[in-house]
């Protein structure tokens, strides 16, 4: 598998992961500003129930992984090693 169809499929998994938590979720934003800044506050909650928090959570899951592997295919990539000869571009003729 190459670094451009592992990161397609990170960022798919993602999508599916964070869609299905944040569309079935039930939950409240508030941001309360004050004077000290140390006052201020932000409350996020997110409350998911069910198989879209099951499999939000895992597709979310497979999604980081999948990103972890695509950005090690790519430092692997552009490593050159040793006795290895150097590829013309593709476009090149």
């Amino acid at each position: 598998m190459n670094t451009e169809r592992s990161l397609i499929a990170a960022t798919a998994f993602l999508v599916l992961g964070i869609g299905l938590i944040i569309g079935y979720c039930h939950g409240t934003i508030g941001f309360s500003a004050a004077y000290p800044v140390a006052g201020a506050s932000l409350n996020i909650v997110i409350d998911t129930k069910g198989l879209p928090a099951m499999a939000g959570f895992g597709a979310t899951i497979v999604g980081l992984l999948l990103l972890m592997v695509a950005l090690v295919q790519a430092i692997v990539g552009q490593v050159h090693w040793p006795g290895d000869k150097a590829k013309a571009p593709a476009h090149a003729s």
